[in-house]
Formats: structure tokens, C-alpha cells, sequence
């Protein structure tokens, strides 16, 4: 129980210190707003986007009902597919395309550690 909460608090920070960094990138850094555009976003889907972000990593850390947390799993997931997908598209870097993936690994990571701790203090409550 120990190692599976070490794991999930470790893959779940990573995650939401990068999803925050890049919420906060998203509207500081014009750079970002260049990237949207090579990207062939509109500027409105970058501002969006870091509210989402910024939105999902609160109701990551906080006590929130499962059903949340399991929304916030999964529109993370899809923004780090979207990601791979959208820099394999605009011909990108190679790097570009696999951080969006080594981040989804981590997600899946810490979404089944998640789970494993739910399952476990089901079973504690029995």
C-alpha cells in the first residue's frame, strides 16, 4: 500500500506540475501563442485550454468524487494524444510528439495507482 501511494503522489505530481506549468506558459508566453498558430489552433483554444488545465489539476489533488476524477483522467489523456497527434501533423520534432507520451504514460500510471488505492480502502471499509 506504501509503494502504490509513493507511486501515484509521484507520477500525479509530475503530471499536474507539468500541466500547471504549461497552463500558465499557455497565457504568459507569447511564444505559446506562436505555437498555437503553427499548430493551426485558434488563439482562443490556448486560453481555453489553460483553464482547462489549470481547472483539472485542482480537482486532481482535491477529494472529489470518483465520477471527477475519472473526467479529469480522461480530458488529460486525450489533451496528451491531441498533443502527439497535432505536433506529428505540423511536422515537428520527434521530441515534440514523444513528451506528449512519456506524459500519458505517467497519467495511466498514476490512474491506476488511483485506482488500486480506491479498490484497497473499499476493501478496508468492508
Amino acid at each position: 500500500m506504501k509503494t502504490t501511494k509513493i507511486i501515484y503522489w509521484v507520477t500525479t505530481g509530475i503530471v499536474t506540475l507539468m500541466m500547471v506549468y504549461s497552463g500558465f506558459a499557455y497565457l504568459t508566453q507569447p511564444a505559446m501563442r506562436q505555437a498555437f498558430q503553427h499548430l493551426g489552433y485558434p488563439d482562443y483554444f490556448r486560453v481555453e485550454l489553460a483553464i482547462a488545465k489549470l481547472t483539472g489539476v485542482i480537482l486532481l489533488l482535491v477529494p472529489v468524487q470518483a465520477k471527477i476524477k475519472e473526467l479529469v483522467y480522461a480530458g488529460f489523456a486525450l489533451t496528451f494524444i491531441s498533443a502527439c497527434i497535432a505536433h506529428s501533423a505540423a511536422g515537428d520534432p520527434i521530441s515534440n510528439r514523444i513528451t506528449p507520451i512519456i506524459f500519458l504514460a505517467l497519467l495511466v500510471i498514476s490512474y491506476l495507482t488511483y485506482n488500486k488505492r480506491q479498490d484497497s480502502r473499499q476493501k478496508a471499509a468492508n
